[in-house]
């Protein structure tokens, strides 16, 4: 019996009966991207409040948009709970009368098996990260996914290059970043067949980015295009971290004392280059978790959910439809 995530699937591939929308792969839309010179936004979602205002935001913004899955996320909130939230924003976007492309990704897949079981149950798009491995292994896992992938009508993301900083289960120190070479760049992307690549040219994971000033290696960035041109490029870790936001929660009993992400003027250059998909997960969580504080300090005697949620849910949305508007993707659905 077929399941009802590859069901939902096919249905929205072959456009029957105007049920669902379509979930798309990341192909078509990173075209326009590079040709247009902006950046799409990605970002990961934990539970139905953040799924609502992501959706919300890209409605208003008449926006493209990737919903990103981590491998934490799964374990949390569950596949099939996420599968069908993301559907029923789907529904609701129809219904208000905004046609938007959606991007189910699978986020920092580990290894075959995560994106095999995302690939059967619905994604149209998965990363694969095997960049702890030296080259040659990661040209090998990433071409064995990318043969299972392709064969089934999804995108394949890779990385290569290694991030510092704290997601989920991906924990890379400082001394073990480093930061993707051109050639090896070239190489991978020829041998392995992967769509897109997740480049290191300075980003880092988490709410700590950068020590001293903050700088992206544009130089690198530009030299990896030279020798991948025409090819989406992704950055990682791309969250601005920014200082109203971490203020709230600092505020309201937080303690993130000098936290510092990528100024949205760099981001916005990004933007306007080869790199046509932005990662922002930190941003999300800064900005939900002030928004639930700030009510509990002041009103301790409230305990109705939808109290903190409601407004958790609204400062998701602000900070997103900021985000595409930095990325240029506004009025690109």
């Amino acid at each position: 019996m077929t399941s009802p995530v590859i069901f939902w699937r096919r249905i929205a591939k072959s456009g029957t009966g105007g049920q669902l929308m379509p979930l798309v792969t990341s192909k078509e839309l990173f075209e326009k991207a590079y040709k247009g010179g902006y950046a799409i936004g990605a970002f990961n979602v934990n539970n139905m409040e953040i799924i609502q205002g992501i959706f919300e935001a890209a409605i208003e913004e008449k926006a493209p948009l990737i919903i990103q899955v981590s491998a934490g996320a799964r374990k949390y909130a569950r596949h099939e709970y996420l599968i069908h939230l993301i559907q029923a924003s789907m529904e609701m976007a129809e219904a208000s009368g905004v046609s938007i492309p959606v991007v189910l990704h699978l986020d920092h897949g580990d290894d075959f098996e995560i994106c095999k079981k995302c690939i059967d149950g619905g994604f149209t798009s998965v990363m694969i990260d095997a960049s702890k491995h030296p080259l040659a292994e990661n040209i090998r896992i990433t071409k064995e996914v990318v043969a299972y992938a392709h064969a089934r009508g999804v995108t394949v993301e890779a990385e290569l290059g290694k991030l510092a900083g704290v997601e989920d289960d991906v924990k890379v120190s400082a001394k073990d970043a480093t930061y993707t070479d051109p050639d090896e760049a070239y190489e991978f992307v020829t041998k392995s067949g992967c769509d897109s690549l997740a480049i290191a040219i300075g980003t880092s994971h988490g709410a700590y980015k950068f020590k001293g000033e903050p700088k992206l290696a544009f130089d690198r960035l530009a030299q990896i295009e030279k020798k991948l041109p025409n090819f989406p490029l992704v950055l990682h870790g791309a969250s601005s971290v920014p200082q109203d936001l971490t203020d709230i929660c600092n505020k309201y009993g937080a303690k993130i004392p000098g936290s510092r992400g990528v100024p949205e003027d760099m981001i916005a250059q990004a933007a306007k280059t080869g790199v046509c998909k932005i990662n922002v997960d930190t941003d999300l969580r800064i900005a939900m978790t002030g928004m639930i504080r700030k009510v509990f300090f002041e009103t301790p005697e409230e305990f109705d959910p939808r109290k903190y949620m409601a407004p958790a849910r609204q400062a998701i949305k602000e900070v997103v439809q900021r985000k595409m508007r930095i990325m240029g993707c506004s009025g690109k659905a």
